[in-house]
Parts: C-alpha cells; sequence; structure tokens
C-alpha cells in the first residue's frame, strides 16, 4: 500500500480526477509533488501603505513601485480617442484609489468583481483632479479573511504561479492557494528526510518538514531564507556527489596499455613549425603526457581563449598516440570547422607521412565507403570530422585518443559513443570559450583541468572601438585604406534576411548595397548558414587565397575559421550578440603580426552611453545589472581582451544556466541554487560531497544508507549517465 503523499492529487479536497489531469500537464502527480510546488513571490505586510501614504509620496516626488491592498467598488468602461479604457474603482480604509488598462478589456472585466479583494502593484500618479491612480498595474487577489487576517496579523502571503492548464480546468489564484494550504497542512508531517542527521547539524540546516512548511507558510523572512538555505544545499550536494562518483569512476578505471613518449618524432615535429611553443603550452603538454602514460585514462578539460594554440596542443598529443601505433579521433561541432582541421592538420604532419582523413555528413556515398574502409584497416592515423563519426558503421582498427573541440555543443550521450568505440580511449576535450572557476568545479568537477593561459608571442593585442551607426562611413573608408596595405576585413551581419518582427541589417542585401556603392571598388564575397559546407569551403578557401578583400557572413564564421589576412572585423548590431559570441566572432582576427581591429557597430545613442559607462559589479545593485546589460556587455567587449575575465562578466549579466546548459553534462538541472549568488553553499556542499564519496565510493556505510536512497530515487538515470561519462 502506498504511503499516503504518493497518492494522486486527485483525493485532494475541491480537486477529483478532471483537475488531477491538469495538475499532471504540468508534472504534478502526487500530493509530494504538490508540496514541492512551491509559491513564485511573497506578499510581506511591512510592504504595504495605504491611500493617503501613497499620494504623500507622489506629491514628494517617489517615483518607484507601490503596493497597495483594496477592495472592488465598481467598474466601467470608457472611450476614449475610440479605444475602450477598462476602469476599476477601489478603496481601502483611508480612501479610494483608481486602477486603469488600456488594452485588455474584456479579461479583466471577468476578473474584478465588486466586493473581492486585491494587492495591487505599480508605479502611482496622481490625476490633475488629484485621484490616485495605477496604470496596467500587478495584482493578486486574496479571499476577504486572507485579506484581513494578513492586515491584522502580519503574516506572510505565499503567491503560486497558476499555470494555462490548471485555469483551464478552473482554478485560480485562490482556489490553487486553498489545496495547497490544505496538502501542507495535513501531509506534511508525513515527509521523509531525505538529508542524513550529520549533514544537517554539521551545516545547521533546516529538516526536511519545517523546510516544506516554511517555504509555503513562513512566519517571517528568516524562516523563509532558512528554508530556501535548505533546499539549495541538498540540490547542490546531490549534484556535486553526481559529479564526486563521476570522477571516482575514471579514476578507478585502468587501461590495458599506456603509452610511450618517443622524443624524436616529436622533435623533428616541432622543428618543422613556423613557430616556437609558448611556455603555457609546453606546460599544458607536460600534463596531457603524463595523462598518455600513465595506467589510466585520461579525461582532460583544455581551456585556451581564441587564437591561443589548442589545436596544435591536441595535434602534438596524437602524434605521441599514433607513434604508439593508435590512431587518433577529431570531433567538430561543424563540417565547415572539422574540413579546416582536415586541411591544416593534413598540411603540418604531411613531413611525417601519416595518413589524415575526414568523415562528415556531406560527403559522397563511394568517398565515406573509401574512407570508413581505410579506418577499420588502420591504415588512417587521425580522423577527424563532426557528429557523423559517432554513426554505427563507424569502426575503427585502434582507437587511442579522442579529441572533441568545442565540447559544449555535444551532448554526454554523443561524447560517450565516440569513446566507446575506442580501446579505453584517452579523452581530451578543447574548448575556446573560457568557463568561470565556480563553473568549470561544478559541471565539469570530474575533469582535470588545464589552461592556455598565453597567446604566441608575436601577436599584438586586438584593438576593440565601440562606434555608433552614423560612423559607418568612416569605416568603410578605414576599411578601404586598410585594404591597400594587404589588410582583408570580415563583415559581420546578424541574420540572412530581413525579419519583419525584428529591424535586422540582412546579410544578403547589405552585401548587395556595398557592391554596388559604399566598398564597391574592393573585391567582396558573402556567405551565410543556409549555404552547405561545400558551397562555405570554397568560398573561405578563395578568401584565404586573397581572391576577395572583404567577407560578408552571418555568425557561421563564429567558431574555428583561420585567415591570418584578416585582420579587420566590422560587428554590426553588437547589441544583438551575447558576449561569448561577441568575443569569438573577435578571434577571427589577430591571426598574424599585423594589428588586428575589432569595430562594434550599435545605435548612436547606445554606443555614446557604452562609452561613457564605467562599471564595478561589487557596486552595481541587480536592478542597475538588469538595466545596463546591454551597455555593460559593449562596454567590457572594449575594456576585457581576454576571455576569462569575459567569461565572468558574461556568467553575472546571464546566469550560469545560460552559458552551459546542465543537460549536456548529464547533470540534473538546478532548480533552486544559483551558482554565482550561492557560491559559498556551492562550495560547503561540494567540500562534502567529495569527501563522503572518496571515503565511501559505493555508499555501503550506514551513514551514507539515505545518501544511496536519495540518488537510487531521484537520480537514477543522471547515476547511469555518470556511469558512461
Amino acid at each position: 500500500m502506498p504511503d499516503k503523499i504518493s497518492m494522486s492529487v486527485q483525493y485532494l479536497k475541491s480537486v477529483g480526477p478532471k483537475r488531477a489531469e491538469s495538475f499532471s500537464q504540468i508534472g504534478i502527480r502526487t500530493i509530494k509533488d504538490l508540496l514541492f510546488y512551491f509559491p513564485s513571490r511573497y506578499l510581506d505586510r511591512s510592504t504595504i501603505l495605504n491611500c493617503v501614504k501613497v499620494a504623500q509620496y507622489v506629491v514628494n516626488g517617489y517615483e518607484g513601485e507601490v503596493t497597495i491592498i483594496g477592495e472592488v467598488v465598481d467598474s466601467e468602461v470608457h472611450y476614449y480617442n475610440r479605444k475602450q479604457v477598462f476602469k476599476v474603482r477601489m478603496k481601502d480604509a483611508s480612501g479610494f484609489f483608481d486602477c486603469v488598462w488600456f488594452q485588455g478589456t474584456k479579461y479583466f472585466k471577468d476578473i474584478f468583481k465588486t466586493g473581492d479583494h486585491f494587492a495591487v502593484s505599480a508605479k502611482p500618479v496622481l490625476t490633475k483632479y488629484g485621484h490616485l491612480q495605477f496604470v496596467h498595474p500587478d495584482f493578486d487577489r486574496f479571499a476577504e479573511n486572507e485579506s484581513r487576517d494578513f492586515l491584522n496579523t502580519g503574516r506572510i502571503i505565499p503567491f503560486y504561479r497558476v499555470q494555462k492548464e490548471l485555469r483551464e480546468s478552473n482554478l485560480g489564484d485562490l482556489s490553487l492557494r486553498r489545496i495547497i494550504n490544505q496538502a501542507v497542512e495535513t501531509y506534511s508531517l508525513q515527509l521523509e528526510e531525505s538529508l542524513p542527521d550529520f549533514i544537517l547539524k554539521e551545516n545547521n540546516l533546516l529538516g526536511i518538514i519545517p523546510t516544506i512548511q516554511n517555504m509555503h507558510s513562513p512566519k517571517d523572512y528568516t524562516s523563509l531564507d532558512d528554508a530556501k538555505h535548505r533546499l539549495k544545499y541538498e540540490e547542490l550536494f546531490y549534484f556535486e556527489s553526481l559529479v564526486a562518483m563521476r570522477k571516482h569512476l575514471i579514476q578507478e578505471k585502468k587501461k590495458s596499455f599506456s603509452f610511450k613518449t618517443k622524443p624524436e618524432p616529436l622533435k623533428k615535429f616541432l622543428k618543422s613549425l613556423p613557430f616556437d611553443l609558448t611556455e603555457s603550452q609546453l606546460k599544458v603538454l607536460s600534463e596531457i603526457r603524463k595523462d598518455l602514460e600513465s595506467g589510466k585514462p585520461m579525461n582532460r578539460l583544455l581551456q585556451g581563449d581564441v587564437g591561443s594554440g589548442k589545436t596544435i596542443v591536441a595535434l602534438i598529443s596524437m602524434l605521441i598516440v599514433i607513434e604508439n601505433n593508435f590512431q587518433a579521433v577529431l570531433m567538430a561541432p561543424t563540417e565547415i570547422l572539422a574540413d579546416q582541421h582536415f586541411k591544416r592538420i593534413s598540411e603540418l604532419v604531411q613531413p611525417l607521412g601519416l595518413k589524415v582523413d575526414e568523415v562528415i555528413g556531406g560527403q559522397k556515398k563511394s568517398v565515406r565507403d573509401n574512407t570508413l574502409e581505410k579506418i577499420r584497416k588502420g591504415e588512417t592515423n587521425i580522423i577527424i570530422g563532426t557528429h557523423a563519426l559517432i554513426e554505427e558503421n563507424v569502426e575503427f582498427n585502434k582507437l587511442g585518443l579522442v579529441v572533441i573541440d568545442e565540447q559544449h555543443r555535444f551532448g554526454v550521450m554523443q561524447r560517450s559513443t565516440l569513446v566507446q568505440k575506442g580501446l579505453q580511449a584517452d579523452v581530451l576535450i578543447m574548448t575556446a570559450t573560457p568557463i568561470p572557476r565556480t563553473l568549470t568545479m561544478t559541471l565539469y568537477g570530474d575533469l582535470d583541468v588545464s589552461v592556455i593561459d598565453q597567446m604566441p608571442k608575436n601577436r599584438k593585442p586586438i584593438k576593440t572601438i565601440l562606434r555608433g551607426e552614423n560612423k559607418l562611413p568612416d569605416i568603410y573608408d578605414f576599411i578601404r585604406t586598410k585594404a591597400k596595405d594587404g589588410y582583408q576585413s570580415f563583415l559581420v551581419y546578424p541574420l540572412v534576411e530581413e525579419s519583419e518582427k525584428i529591424e535586422l541589417k540582412a546579410a544578403q542585401k547589405y552585401f548587395e548595397e556595398l557592391s554596388r556603392n559604399q566598398l564597391k571598388d574592393l573585391r567582396l564575397c558573402l556567405i551565410h548558414g543556409r549555404m552547405n559546407w561545400k558551397e562555405k569551403e570554397i568560398i573561405m578557401f578563395d578568401f584565404a587565397a586573397r581572391k576577395y578583400d572583404v567577407l560578408v557572413s552571418t555568425t557561421v564564421i563564429e567558431v574555428g575559421i583561420d585567415i591570418p589576412d584578416a585582420n579587420i572585423i566590422v560587428i554590426n548590431d553588437a547589441f544583438r550578440f551575447g558576449l561569448s559570441q561577441l568575443h569569438q566572432l573577435r578571434g577571427r582576427v589577430g591571426r598574424s603580426e599585423k594589428q588586428a581591429y575589432c569595430i562594434l557597430v550599435t545605435k548612436d545613442e547606445l554606443a555614446v552611453r557604452s562609452n561613457q559607462f564605467n562599471f564595478n559589479f561589487d557596486f552595481l545593485s541587480p536592478e542597475q545589472i538588469e538595466k545596463n546589460k546591454t551597455v555593460i556587455r559593449l562596454n567590457s567587449m572594449v575594456k576585457y581582451a581576454s576571455g576569462f575575465d569575459l567569461s565572468e562578466i558574461d556568467m553575472k549579466l546571464r546566469g550560469p544556466g545560460n552559458i552551459f546548459g546542465t543537460q549536456q553534462s548529464g547533470l540534473p538541472e538546478l532548480k533552486y541554487a544559483n551558482i554565482i549568488e550561492d557560491s559559498k553553499i556551492l562550495f560547503d556542499a561540494r567540500d562534502n560531497a567529495f569527501k563522503i564519496i572518496a571515503s565511501d565510493p559505493l555508499l555501503t556505510h550506514p551513514d551514507n544508507s539515505l545518501i544511496k536512497k536519495t540518488l537510487q530515487e531521484n537520480y537514477s538515470r543522471h547515476i547511469h549517465l555518470a556511469q558512461i561519462a
């Protein structure tokens, strides 16, 4: 017989089978699910003002939002310049006020009934007749007794998101609040603890029952904060337990072979290069070599800024493996990038007599079949391709090293499928998108991390300039002048063709216009995402061969394209791009000894504001950050050259989930914690989790039985992914 909190929500008063179906559509099937459906926000009596007080605020020049509670007196529809205006007259103990909407009249007429009570939040204004008014306010409905209790006792009222599926079964704010309140009062005491006592005591955490009760009906904000802290800690603890288990599984594996580094072939190769490796590259190579020579599989993340020389480090690692009679594979996220890797690596290893092949989606069947046969027979040393490499018919002869480029573009299942084609292959994961420390610890805590933090010695820092659209004629003059000195330029636009909804410059349209007018004396070409990889490759090859002066492009050039003479990039509508994307695009230039330029073009007013804005995150409020996100982004591009600096800013602006979604890592999504704001909780939870898994990896000790049970019940899918990753 199931316990009562595992019963269907249909058995709750006022639910029943029909409403239970609506609940199930939003993921709430059992009473326990409902107990974990938390308020989206809370209303505190201390924030409430009355009519008289609000009017005084407005007279004194206050321009912020306020919250006021009132009873609906009446409502009416006015016509103003042929448009409907809906007005609701309300009152509190001190006087009257109006709420006004200029659209949605039919919807609001059905909501505001005479005698109903509402909390109304908005910026207040006084009309020319001295009436207090709120235009298009946010509102929440109370039952009369809730309103009375709230004002008299000072309790905190929870508000739940009433999703569309619930509204369709005639569930509103009040009925949902009553149903959840009933569930909490009747069933919360039956909740089973999901953290061991020793963790609760060591970290001064609430038990699960008071946590759930305080989340739904806190007596004060301290109680609410304690409940939120408990939920965040638990979520991060189990998240980090999975990371710790994954690391333990990797460390426990043993290879049936280890590689021996043969110095002579490597010396010969290094002498053939037209440049010297940086100290940072040599340090990283030493770390990789030790992994390859060890008896345990390598699982290493290689971070390096755009143009720092990750590919050459990966290639030298491949050579160590090949000299031991194994194959090496490199998987890239796009066909154009895979093809560029193929051509560049083929050229570099040609003096060594090594055989390089590529496997990509757009190949002819005869070419593909021939290539796959050579790979199967071991006639190919280095294989380069896209996700086509993970298809069933791709068989390796003796795969020893897997290199994955721009790893966040591949899911954990794709990565593991490729790795499993080898004989316990070593894995080197590369990214040119620098990852903030907290994110590295969280998502990639099972990996050993190497960082290339030096640029090649002959590189000059790219000059980044922000200009308004009124400066475009000057920018075109600059491009023409520099073309005489052998400079090539990228002109980047956000979309391929005009969109009715978003007024963006289109690459196609501007290519034609620039060819006819502003840059008619230069040779222009166009590349965009709707071309197949072969068409893109021909244009890029011709551009690299200097058949063109200017490449007009969408963001398909964002990753990996290497044109040494292209040293000007103009990014139009720069405010439309994310910080990481802007930095990646900037990395397309500055690949030679010439001075390179990145010109960000945006609206004139935005360019002025951004150039004048001097920020320090420590002194900016969340509201200021939210209001100035675009300005901070553009200003940061001018101010910082390092991708690592920009990654920290990007995470603060966008939040960690938007930079690298955890679904790519095989780890659970975070519902309660934010690893930027909750970094201290993260580090505490991580320390606890790693310590426990290190001493008891299979969680067989009685003290850890509850941890094991919780992981098996709630994270079984993620444990499986942790094992295959």
